[in-house]
């Protein structure tokens, strides 16, 4: 049995190392994945492989982050392409190999293969780990607000680009709030009235 060494789970979920991620529920490695994309989210979008029919071309991806929610369910060969992935692609994404249970128990039963399982053995993370589902909660939650105060700010920068391309385009209508009507009226009232 490998004692898992090298780096943090704090370290992983935010560097480019590609990891082993068990324990914990489906969602809940999931929402790991999805932080560790975070971090990538200018590289795109978190591709999540299932089938084996799709892994390679996740891997020709040179950059973001590839989700495989459990590849036990990867036949032996598919794990082969991924750990040829892992040993020669020198530009490729950061793989999260997510597994139910534990990987000793996936050895156990064939379903992991060992040489694939040791070299994911320096990155390992054990959601089922005590006190790290609490501080996961937490930091999910944190990540929850920073994003919804993204969208919410590049929904704002998207209208403001929108209301200036409208006053921009000759023939265009815009709207105006009622208060604008009112102002615009007094204006037009007023040059009539100097007209006379």
């Amino acid at each position: 049995m490998l004692i898992p060494r090298g780096y943090g789970e704090e370290e992983l979920v935010s560097n480019r190392a590609s990891l082993l991620l068990y324990g914990g529920t489906e969602e809940e490695r999931r929402s790991w994945a999805q932080e560790a994309a975070y971090h990538f989210e200018h590289e795109g979008a978190m591709v999540e492989v299932r089938q084996a029919a799709d892994l390679a071309s996740a891997l020709q991806r040179p950059k973001g982050v590839v989700f495989i929610p459990d590849v036990s369910k990867l036949s032996r060969e598919a794990q082969g392409t991924l750990l040829r992935c892992l040993q020669t692609q020198e530009e490729r994404p950061k793989v999260v190999v997510a597994i139910l249970g534990s990987a000793d128990a996936a050895l156990e039963r064939g379903v992991l293969r060992d040489d694939l399982h040791y070299r994911l053995h320096q990155a390992q993370v054990n959601l089922a780990q005590p006190g790290l589902r609490e501080t996961l909660k937490e930091r999910w939650a944190r990540l929850a607000e920073l994003r919804a105060v993204k969208e919410a700010k590049a929904r704002e920068v998207a209208e403001r680009e929108r209301q200036a391309a409208m006053t921009r385009l000759p023939g265009t209508v815009t709207r105006m709030t009622p208060q604008q009507r009112k102002v615009q009226g007094a204006k037009a009232s007023s040059r009539k009235a100097s007209r006379r």
